[in-house]
């Protein structure tokens, strides 16, 4: 229940900073995109390959720093005898850019909701990236971790793409 209430505040904590901020087509972008990765540890065990789609609306506090809240849906594919599910994560992120163009590191913190799973709606959500950016694009590899109920760890790595949109 901490992990959860840790993770709810810092969305609460991203939301309520956005609310002083101005909104600009250079300062505030949306992001949309796709994923794809590997499970590591007992996850590879249950599954073969994870392909996602990523959605962000982030805001530049400063031209090197961004917040923003992260969501998307992530398809965990079932081997063996072990069926397809699913991950909605919901999270705050905060980005750190080196430069306008170039080496970015962020990182989400959230809850990542399970889908399709018996006796399991999810867990505390850990996302960290590091990746290329641009104006228009970002390419990235990332480690996500679900630390879900009834001791089971998701864990993925793997590399993903945006494209933003400025507004």
């Amino acid at each position: 229940m901490k992990k959860v209430f840790l993770a709810l505040s810092l969305v609460a904590v991203t939301f309520s900073y956005a609310q002083d901020l101005v909104i600009t087509p250079e300062n505030s972008w949306f992001k949309a995109g796709v994923n794809v990765g590997m499970p590591l540890g007992d996850t590879a065990d249950f599954t073969s390959l994870t392909v996602g789609a990523d959605f962000r609306g982030q805001h530049l506090v400063t031209p090197s720093f961004g917040i923003g809240v992260a969501s998307g849906y992530n398809h965990f594919f079932g081997k063996d005898d072990f069926q397809d599910f699913g991950l909605i994560p919901l999270a705050g992120f905060v980005r750190y850019y080196f430069q306008p163009k170039g080496l970015f590191l962020g990182t989400d913190l959230g809850y990542g909701f399970l889908t399709n799973t018996d006796n399991n709606s999810g867990g505390l959500y850990i996302n960290p990236q590091i990746g290329y950016h641009n104006v228009k694009w970002n390419i990235y590899g990332f480690y996500q971790h679900t630390f879900a109920q009834n001791d089971i760890d998701l864990q993925v790595v793997g590399l993903g793409v945006t494209y933003n949109i400025m507004f």
